[in-house]
């Protein structure tokens, strides 16, 4: 939730944030005047509260007709206390509705939307296949080919954009998420097998139930959300908390299945494994001093390059505009592979700096040197998805049909350097 104390002393900041989102910057004037409400209403709550108790302590001594004068007083100001006490509390629920309708404030990321990102760098050379003397295959062709994948019978058994992977392609998937876990572990993150089923609170804590909540699925009957991303149950790990981040931030890795009801984006990418509804993911979360955010979010970044560099894809790093921002981000940056069959880079990584937003929203504070608490900040990164095969297969594949398994991820293939298509099977 975007911090009051911010609103009110730079709204102009704010204002800008939401106009380089897109979003509508009046929002900033209604929640001024709300909190100017809400502060007012309070006011007038203790002076009654006050003026009540004063006149309580009247009462036990008086007697007689002014007594009874006290009395008649007190039971008005009892009936004030109780009308202001029920104004006081609306007036905090709408201060509340309309706050948390301001997206998290921008930090440099640049305005604009879906197509106005910037292109940090370009890290390695698509390979030439015309020069190689053959036409490349998509990832669908490939997999089958490997019998890797199986859209047929995923379709079969639970509908479109649903999948097996199957033979070596469940084999891949799990080499990519268990070399991502050993990097994390490595770089000092706690491993984490996470809930897939979250509480309304803890999904709306992370920003997540805004303008995208149409691709979360809902179980109506238990009142849980499927989550997209181990990010959700990693910031609700510590909601409620008073964390200790003096010796540096605390960093977990989840491994989760994650669902995505894709809504809104019918035809899109809808040919094997880009678009799917179900995927697994190993996704980094840190908690950090807000001063030290900044720098989090390099690292998350470079660990996400350093996985990439394990699977040797060609990439690029872009710093997403504001408009194409979740509400939870003040500033994320995709690592976007290139597909070959389709000439364009693909994300396969986002890393995004929440700043306090979300922590605030959740709880999720930290004791100052003086005694106070604040709210930290919550970052979280990419490190492998099931849609890495896509690129691997097509960045990778050879004329045969088979797949050249790159350095970085044969330690846990057993050591095989190359996927062989299969025999095909009835």
């Amino acid at each position: 939730m975007i911090d009051l104390r911010l609103l009110r002393d730079n709204p102009d900041l704010v204002r800008a944030s939401q106009e380089a989102r897109g979003e509508d910057p009046s929002l900033v004037d209604a929640v001024l005047a709300a909190d100017a409400r809400r502060r007012a209403t309070l006011a007038d709550f203790e002076r009654v509260r006050a003026e009540q108790k004063s006149l309580g302590k009247q009462v036990a001594s008086a007697q007689g007709d002014e007594r009874a004068a006290l009395l008649a007083r007190t039971k008005h100001l009892s009936d004030e206390v109780k009308a202001l006490q029920s104004d006081a509390a609306d007036a905090e629920t709408e201060l509340g509705t309309l706050a948390r309708r301001i997206s998290n404030v921008v930090e440099g990321a640049p305005a604009g939307g879906e197509d106005d990102y910037v292109v940090v760098k370009t890290v390695g050379t698509p390979r030439d296949f015309a020069a190689e003397g053959f036409e490349p295959a998509d990832h669908l062709a490939i997999g089958e080919g490997l019998r890797a994948i199986d859209t047929v019978r995923g379709a079969k058994v639970s509908g479109s954009r649903f999948y097996y992977l199957t033979g070596i392609g469940a084999r891949l998937e799990l080499a990519l998420l268990n070399a991502a876990v050993d990097q994390a572990v490595g770089a000092g993150f706690t491993p984490m097998i996470t809930p897939t089923l979250v509480k309304p609170e803890v999904m709306a804590g992370t920003g997540f139930l805004g303008a995208h909540a149409d691709e979360i699925y809902r179980l109506e009957a238990d009142d849980l959300y499927l989550t997209g991303t181990s990010e959700v149950a990693l910031a609700g790990y510590h909601s409620d908390e008073i964390l200790d981040l003096s010796a540096g931030p605390q960093r977990y890795a989840g491994w989760s299945a994650c669902y995505r009801r894709e809504a809104g984006s019918h035809g899109k990418d809808v040919r094997g494994i880009i678009r799917v509804h179900q995927f697994h993911k190993v996704e980094m979360f840190s908690y950090t001093q807000v001063e030290d955010a900044a720098a989090e979010h390099e690292r998350l970044l470079a660990f996400e390059e350093q996985m990439l560099a394990r699977a040797e894809l060609p990439y690029r790093v872009i710093d997403t505009a504001a408009g194409d921002l979740g509400s939870s981000a003040a500033r994320k940056f995709d690592c976007e592979a290139w597909l070959p069959t389709q000439q364009r880079f693909l994300e396969l990584t986002s890393t995004s700096n929440c700043t306090t937003f979300q922590a605030r929203r959740l709880g999720i504070r930290e004791r100052t040197d003086s005694g106070e608490t604040r709210a930290v900040a919550t970052l979280n990164g990419t490190l492998a998805t099931t849609r890495w095969i896509v690129a691997i297969l097509e960045n990778h594949q050879q004329a045969d049909g088979s797949v050249r398994v790159p350095e970085g991820l044969r330690p846990y293939l057993g050591g095989l350097e190359v996927l062989e298509p299969q025999t095909a099977q009835a």
